[in-house]
């Protein structure tokens, strides 16, 4: 590998040369002269330096993205390639939404880690859709249907939306008999565009019901904190509510309306990369924890029923 490249990089990674040094076993001047051969061979200042701290030039930010995926992909190649490469190892770069990471990669990712101590986690989270070949990520999560054809779905899970809202809410306001009761009772939204709807069911049919008093959040962990709080009644993922509802923080809200829409979770990656075997390692693993969807055992109902009595 290209010493200068990759000294160059760990500067940047780390933020100084005392730390970049120490990663790869050289002195910090050792770095800084790894560091100038670089630009004189490249003929641009990379780097500012001061007594304090170090920065990236223009040209050093643009050298830097792009020479830290050129490391990536050759660490990845030769853990492919390489007999220890059988072995589950190096730096698995998943890139997952908010609501799956908070509310289910979190109590799982520990375990993996215990199987597989060489490999170190990059998780990136995010509710914006990225790029996995320009993000350098191994892995992303992603729900519903996948048409990317530069990468390749693995399904593993599922999750259905459904109402909730918190015991006190329903206590002060009421619990709602039938989808038209919603008029009268606050709904939170995830999604600010208008108008407001939830898909439910009125006499065996799909009915969008206008919510006529909403609170409107663009983000779903936002509005189901604002539910738990007693703000109102929220539609959002069984898989987010499910440690809510668990210690009654929640209750389901008219379960009967619900329109059955489930909603597939895949694990995406590019072509080739599940060959790599940190990717093969996750991949199962996610296919382990979550294809049974825990969040819907018989543990997992019992306890959304203790909650539902709670309410009544």
């Amino acid at each position: 590998m290209d010493h200068d490249l990759q000294a160059f990089v760990h500067v940047v990674d780390r933020g100084n040369f005392t730390a970049a040094g120490a990663d790869l076993g050289l002195t910090p001047s050792a770095i800084s002269k790894l560091v100038s051969r670089l630009e004189d061979r490249l003929g641009v200042t990379l780097l500012q330096r001061t007594t304090r701290k170090i920065a990236l030039t223009t040209e050093g930010e643009t050298f830097y993205l792009r020479a830290r995926d050129i490391i990536a992909s050759i660490e990845d190649a030769e853990a492919e390639v390489s007999q220890s490469g059988q072995k589950p190892r190096g730096r698995l770069r998943v890139n997952c939404a908010s609501g799956f990471a908070f509310h289910q990669l979190a109590r799982t990712l520990p375990e993996f880690r215990l199987r597989f101590p060489d490999v170190e986690i990059e998780l990136s989270v995010t509710d914006r859709v990225i790029d996995l070949l320009a993000e350098n990520a191994d892995v992303g999560i992603r729900s519903g249907a996948v048409s990317d054809p530069s990468l390749v779905t693995r399904r593993f899970a599922e999750l259905q939306r459904a109402l909730y809202a918190s015991p006190a809410y329903l206590a002060r306001r009421g619990i709602p008999n039938d989808p038209n009761d919603l008029e009268q009772h606050d709904c939170v939204i995830h999604g600010l565009r208008p108008p407001f709807r939830w898909p439910l069911l009125q006499n065996g049919q799909i009915t969008q019901v206008e919510l006529s008093r909403p609170i409107a959040v663009d983000n779903a962990e936002t509005a189901l904190r604002i539910a738990q709080a007693g703000g109102g009644i929220t539609r959002t993922a069984d898989m987010i509510a499910d440690e809510a509802l668990k210690h009654g923080w929640l209750v389901p809200v008219l379960p009967d309306f619900i329109v059955p829409d489930p909603v597939p979770l895949s694990a995406v990656y590019p072509h080739g990369r599940h060959r790599m075997p940190k990717v093969r390692a996750f991949l199962d693993f996610l296919v382990e924890q979550y294809s049974d969807v825990p969040w819907r055992l018989p543990k997992a109902v019992e306890a959304l029923t203790r909650s539902n009595s709670k309410a009544t």
